[in-house]
Parts: structure tokens; sequence; C-alpha cells
């Protein structure tokens, strides 16, 4: 069963600007009018770049809901409403899609973790309560659990099930998710160093974290793949390989947000237990960010 595509390309997991007070609005719309201006393909709220884990479910319906008005539908806003508690997480979808979201990102129960079987259920729960197409997001890092590619198979048939965001770190059951689902379950690359390896065996693009500070670059590496031009696309997603490996030199999103915070896109402020990132690595990073060439 060949589902309709939520987005094709690049997508941008949005930082959740802060200040001492809370989240700040003004620089999230700065932010928001600045991925639109680079061309974008899609919007991510609330996920694991966005620090949803220290989030309450005010703060995230305010996000989601102040994302949709902000965007005025010029391209998907996709919103995570994962959770390890199957009622929350219909809760917040169903929020999610009165308030004009359209698609969800729903990471896989952390923590208490569940079964395959239970992940199954899980979906199908939060597809029912929010009638909205839905990615399932697989980041066992994170999580502890990842969705198998048999899993994944009996995911696709639900009809809203249109993709599955794979950050996990084995290209083989990437291989075999694609090859079990196809059309039925698009995947997403969620690692920025993955994402022409994972173009070339069919992923349809990326929900990207280094996007946020150069969204036309991540857009262009998926568009000279799609246009076919296999060289120009390697040699942009070897020229950003730097950019990758130092954005991941401590836990997401603390290099991110202090690559923004130079940019002028927002305060580096993160919510506890994360802390800024070191003058050792920040250095580094403002170097890396120095000597880009693509």
């Amino acid at each position: 069963m060949k589902k309709r595509l939520i987005f094709r390309g690049a997508a941008t997991a949005l930082v959740t600007p802060f200040t001492e007070k809370g989240i700040d609005y003004i620089a999230f719309a700065k932010m928001i009018d600045f991925q639109l201006a680079n061309g974008i393909d899609a919007l991510v709220v609330c996920g694991t770049t966005g620090e949803s884990s220290t989030l309450s479910d005010c703060e995230k319906k305010e996000l989601i809901a102040f994302a949709v008005k902000q965007v005025r539908k010029r391209v998907p806003v996709i919103a995570g409403t994962g959770s390890n508690d199957t009622k929350r997480a219909c809760a917040l979808s169903g929020f999610a899609s009165g308030a004009g979201a359209d698609a969800l990102l729903v990471v896989t129960p952390y923590y208490n973790k569940c079964t395959q079987k239970g992940l199954v259920a899980y979906y199908n729960d939060i597809a029912d309560a929010s009638g909205l197409p839905f990615i399932a997001y697989s980041v066992p890092a994170r999580t502890g659990m990842k969705i198998e590619p048999e899993t994944a198979a009996r995911i696709a048939e639900n009809k809203l099930a249109c993709g599955i965001k794979d950050a996990g770190e084995s290209i083989s059951d990437t291989a075999r998710t694609i090859s079990l689902c196809g059309d039925a379950l698009p995947l997403y690359s969620g690692n920025d160093d993955r994402i022409l390896p994972l173009l070339s065996i069919g992923a349809q693009g990326v929900i990207s974290v280094m996007s946020n500070m150069i969204p036309a670059e991540v857009k262009r590496l998926c568009t000279l793949f799609f246009d076919n031009n296999i060289r120009k696309a390697s040699e942009l997603q070897n020229a950003l390989t730097p950019l990758c490996e130092i954005l991941k030199c401590e836990v997401n999103p603390i290099p991110i947000k202090a690559a923004l915070a130079e940019m002028g896109l927002c305060e580096n402020i993160l919510r506890a237990p994360l802390t800024i990132l070191s003058d050792e690595n920040k250095n580094a990073l403002l170097k890396t960010i120095k000597n880009l060439d693509f």
C-alpha cells in the first residue's frame, strides 16, 4: 500500500529557544522564518532536539499551536507527541490534530519500553486518537529499544503510518526495513552523517539537526540526489562531515544550540540536566564552522 509522503527532502528538528523565564517565542518565530526563507521542506516541533523531555504538556501544546500559526501551511508542521505513556501520547496527539498540525513524529516508548507487539498497539492507539498521519521514530541509543524491521512492516499496515525516522546505527537493519516496507512506510534518516547513504538505499529524506544552522545546504544535498547528481551530492555530504562530527561532541542539542546562539537566533540556554557546551568544544565548533567549505 503506497502512502502519501508527508514530505520529501529535508525537515528540521527545531531547537526550542528559552529565556530564563520560559520559552522564547520571539526567537522561535525568527527561527521558523529563517527555515522557511531557506526553503526547508518540513518542520518538526517538540522533538529530541527541541528538548521535549523537559517540556511540560502545556508548553508542548503552546509550541505546536504557535508553529502551526507561524508556518501558515507553507510547509508541513510535524508535532512530536511520543511518550512512555500511551494515554499521554494519545491526548497530546489529539491536541496536535485539533491545533492543525499536519503529522506526528512519535518516538518509541522509553524507560519502561514495551514488547514489539506492544509497539504496534502503541502506534495504532495513537493513530486512532488523532486521525493524523504519523512517522514512527526509532532511536535506540536514547530509548533503549528499536523498531525491528519486521515490526516496521506491521506498523506500516496502519493507513496513517506514513513514515519511519531511523536514527539507529545498523545500515543492514535500515536496508531490511526498506526492503520489507517499501512505499508502505517511507523512511527518513535521523542522522545527518548518513543522509546520502540512506538516500542511496531508498530513503525519502532526512529529519535533521544541522539544518537548524544550514537548512539550504541540507535541502540541497537531498535535491542533488533526487536530481541524480550523485557526484555533487557525495561531495556535499563529505564537506559536511566535520560539522556532523562536531555537532556530536556533546549530547544533542547542546552543540547545535551553542551554534544557533553564535548566529544570533536564540540564547544559549538549555534545561537541566543539560549544560552549555564546554569552552574547549565551543572553540572547536566555531573553528569547524569557520572552515566549512561547500
